[in-house]
């Protein structure tokens, strides 16, 4: 089966959304489905005003069009509400195509809170974009909740996975200078992942952060006692992981959290907020700990124990979620949307005749 996954979201940006990008891609190709990303990379570009790092296709419509025409995709998916998302979205719309989503971000919080607009406002639009897909996938039992509750409609699970040979506990003298504990932050340095909550802690030990993004230069030098190494990859991510000894994620806005998943395959638990993402990942296993007061969350995780981190992470399979991936997608052209195995039967009965 030929899928067209089109994403604003791509290299050079280090996130969530691009790793899930990559896996899924490679466990397609490897069960021999042909995939092909559209990316901002393939058009002309301009940096996201107040995130310039990010860089948005300008003006992709004509260009995508062209693109999907020749390419004709037996499924297509979009990825994310940005230029590329409205321009997959408005071509489907323009030529009865079928398509499906991903809402995998809480866009109308960040919006919101970097132009100071209500969400309200932005939710209107987010609802708007989703409910042209046939089916808009979401990665938890949580998210598909306020899904249905804001009025998204169709949405399904896409789950969630982590790579376990990747990211297992290594030994690490990454953070050994350093006072202990060492609670350990990775993800983008930005005002959505409200890090000054973490950062703002009086508790003794150290605080590291990984990753790069727009507050970088500024809460460096506001927290010259924080140790900021900058966006890893690689083993060195997988050492930096295991050189801690708690996974802090101060998020309130994150749908998932793709990170705490990687930190509990090394042994690491994860303190955070009881929000969505971390009330998904963690539940009521031993491998972590949820509390309003992120103090009270960090001093509680200290006492979970790495085995148990490590067998939770398990039971996150990368094999799942791309099998909800290929069960959600539709009929690209087919004037009644059909499933994947549908799908894919009509396409090698084609490639037979």
């Amino acid at each position: 089966m030929k899928i067209v996954i089109v994403s604003d979201a791509w290299h050079p940006q280090i996130n969530g959304v691009v790793r899930v990008l990559e896996i899924t891609r490679r466990e397609l190709s490897a069960l021999g489905h042909e995939v092909i990303l559209i990316t901002p990379d393939q058009f002309h570009q301009m940096p996201l005003p107040t995130y310039p790092d990010i860089k948005l296709a300008l003006f992709p419509y004509r260009k995508l069009s062209r693109m999907l025409r020749e390419l004709k995709p037996d499924a297509l998916h979009v990825v994310t509400e940005g230029p590329l998302g409205w321009a997959a979205r408005k071509y489907c719309r323009r030529t009865a195509h079928h398509f499906t989503s991903s809402w995998l971000s809480k866009f109308p919080e960040y919006a919101s809170m970097r132009t100071g607009l209500p969400k309200a406002w932005f939710y209107k639009w987010l609802i708007t974009f989703h409910n042209q897909a046939t089916h808009t996938m979401v990665t938890t039992q949580t998210m598909l909740e306020m899904a249905n509750r804001i009025g998204i409609k169709r949405a399904v699970r896409w789950r969630r996975g982590v790579e376990l040979k990747k990211f297992r506990p290594v030994p690490s003298d990454l953070f050994e200078s350093l006072p202990k504990p060492v609670m350990l932050y990775v993800g983008r340095i930005a005002p959505e992942k409200n890090l000054e909550a973490f950062l703002d802690l009086n508790v003794p030990g150290t605080k590291a952060l990984v990753g790069d993004g727009p507050d970088l230069a500024s809460l460096t030098k506001r927290y010259p006692d924080a140790v900021f190494t900058g966006a890893k990859t690689g083993d060195d991510l997988i050492k930096a992981y295991c050189g801690a000894d708690v996974m802090v994620f101060p998020s309130k806005t994150d749908t998932f959290g793709l990170v705490n998943l990687e930190a509990m395959a090394c042994g690491i638990p994860v303190a955070a907020y009881p929000v969505t993402g971390p009330k998904d990942i963690i539940g009521e296993a031993p491998v972590g700990a949820m509390d309003e007061d992120l103090a009270v969350a960090i001093k509680h995780a200290f006492s979970m124990k790495s085995a148990d981190c490590i067998a939770h992470a398990k039971t996150f399979s990368w094999e799942r979620a791309t099998q909800d991936f290929l069960n959600n997608l539709v009929s690209f052209s087919a004037k009644q949307p059909q499933k994947a195995k549908d799908i894919l039967t009509s396409s090698v009965h084609t490639d037979q005749t």
